[in-house]
């Protein structure tokens, strides 16, 4: 007789939806990672949870393991940073409340952005972004496509390339809170925060490393080692500040949109040996060998 064996657990730990910047709805999305083999799953929408419910019963309905995720705009030393957040208390108040916070900071980055581009001449730029956005906060993606729409740009990475990319006059860094507050956010709701895909911040290795140690001393527990469109080198190197630092491994596809092949949900490379991943510390511990 053939024993079954446990099915490969495959965990992806940070993707979007419509509810922030991603394109699909939770439903869809979590229908897509369930059609590409993902096990376990985390909804990490920035700033919201608000896909949080619609994911849970599509995944409940497919049998995909959902773990509550967020990723937090945050502000280190002038520099935005991104933390995830992952297995909290959704329900938690403080948590709640932050994120209300959050969500006006969100709100006033949105109008700064159509005020700063409102030189384009688009009528009802932040009405047409915040279309996009289903009616919530529009991001900057959204504002590329109400461009893309207006006619201004022809496709979504000449937005980004003239008018919403780094140091262009869409790109608004301000009205976040410090590395700090957001880390006490997530530990107050019982949660575990990991520094969000740090080699795409273009750090030398000397200030990533001081971001790392200013973490750890506030609480922070992991890193995300594997990520999207990131080199082997890259894997390499973030792998040996995980392991040298003391922190929890995590990793997830960041995945935002179908087609992008380099982020792709379930599609990230393994984590290097001898790294401590995070999900064997969560309330319910996730054996990467077996669902």
């Amino acid at each position: 007789m053939t024993i079954p064996q446990p099915k490969q657990a495959c965990i992806d730990l940070h993707c979007h939806s419509r509810a922030s910047d991603g394109a699909l709805s939770p439903r869809d999305l979590v229908l897509r990672a369930q059609e590409r083999g993902v096990t376990h799953l985390a909804l990490t929408d920035h700033d919201t949870i608000g896909g949080l419910a619609e994911a849970c019963a599509a995944a409940a309905e497919v049998g995909i393991h959902l773990i509550t995720g967020i990723e937090l705009s945050c502000v280190w030393k002038s520099q935005t940073i991104h933390i995830v957040g992952l297995d909290f208390d959704a329900g938690s108040p403080d948590l709640v409340a932050a994120l209300a916070h959050q969500h006006d900071n969100r709100w006033r980055r949105a109008r700064t952005i159509a005020e700063r581009l409102d030189r384009l001449k688009v009528p009802g730029l932040l009405d047409s972004a915040t279309r996009f956005a289903d009616g919530d906060v529009p991001g900057r993606p959204h504002f590329a496509r109400a461009l893309q729409e207006a006619g201004v740009v022809k496709d979504f990475n000449q937005a980004f390339k003239r008018y919403l990319g780094a140091g262009k006059p869409g790109d608004v860094k301000a009205f976040w809170p410090e590395l700090e507050t957001v880390l006490g956010w997530i530990h107050q709701a019982g949660g575990v925060a990991v520094i969000a895909h740090p080699r795409k911040y273009k750090m030398t290795a000397t200030r990533l490393r001081a971001l790392i140690a200013d973490f750890g001393r506030c609480g922070g527990r992991g890193i995300e080692v594997s990520t999207s469109g990131q080199s082997s080198g890259d894997l390499g190197f973030v792998a040996e500040l995980c392991r040298k630092e003391g922190l929890l491994a995590s990793q997830g596809s960041d995945f935002h949109f179908p087609g992008a092949h380099w982020s792709e949900l379930g599609s990230v490379p393994a984590l290097p040996a001898g790294l401590d991943p995070v999900w064997h510390h969560f309330k319910s511990p996730i054996d990467h060998a077996g669902a």
